[in-house]
């Protein structure tokens, strides 16, 4: 059964219904100074998840290769180190630090449908049960159309895995984003010519993406900008999180 942790209290200097704060429960954190945030990847086979995982990470903990099938067998949870003087927060400078479950491609090239969906079930329970999920990424090759059954179906499982708070919960994150570049496109112009099914997705997720540039962009580079703008997507859903029993 998944849960959405609620407490009142301020949020953005207006009173709001907000998930149980990360900077208050001794769940996600113990220091008032430092912050954890709990992220999980999902994605088609070959999507860039594992290598997504790193860069958020700021290491190699995920097996990541090209391949013609799935690499990605099994769920592993990753811990980046913590990266000081991140934010602040009631004037104090809060290090944060990420940790980040990636799970098989799915639909898998050798896993079916249904083993992998439990799989991941009983990972989000293992790792994220009390802690709670702060965001789930749907990692998306931002060089491959977003149309047929098989992009839809990671979507499937986020909403099936995470229940009807699925919405409040999801970003894309688009990988492979300096094909768009290359291809003379700005970011906007890109979503502006996008599918229906994208667009509807965007819709659903109130929008929530970020693109992931590998060229040009130092790793520490890519790193600090998906995560500020994960985070916004977070202080914008109140530190909510889901938790999962």
């Amino acid at each position: 059964m998944v849960k959405v942790h609620m407490k009142e209290q301020l949020c953005q200097g207006e009173r709001c219904l907000c998930g149980e704060s990360i900077f208050k429960t001794g769940k996600a954190m113990t220091d008032p100074n430092k912050m954890i945030i709990n992220l999980a990847l999902f994605g088609m086979t070959q999507s860039g998840k594992s290598s997504a995982g790193n860069i958020l990470l700021g290491s190699t903990d995920f097996h990541s290769s090209f391949a013609p099938c799935s690499v990605t067998t099994c769920c592993s949870l990753g811990r980046s180190c913590h990266l000081h003087s991140f934010m602040r927060r009631g004037g104090l400078e809060v290090a944060l630090q990420v940790q980040v479950l990636d799970t098989p491609g799915y639909p898998h090239s050798r896993l079916s449908k249904k083993y992998v969906k439990q799989e991941v079930k009983e990972a989000l329970a293992h790792h994220f049960g009390q802690g709670g999920l702060h965001l789930a990424l749907l990692v998306q090759r931002a060089d491959v159309p977003f149309c047929g059954q098989e992009v839809t179906d990671p979507v499937q499982m986020i909403q099936e895995l995470l229940g009807r708070a699925w919405m409040n919960y999801t970003a894309i994150l688009f990988t492979h984003a300096e094909k768009i570049e290359e291809a003379g496109l700005t970011e906007d112009k890109y979503l502006h010519e996008a599918s229906d099914t994208l667009i509807t997705l965007l819709n659903s997720s109130q929008h929530k993406y970020v693109f992931q540039y590998k060229k040009g962009k130092s790793l520490n580079e890519q790193r600090m900008k998906i995560l500020e703008r994960i985070m916004e997507f977070i202080k914008e859903n109140c530190y909510q999180v889901l938790t999962f029993k």
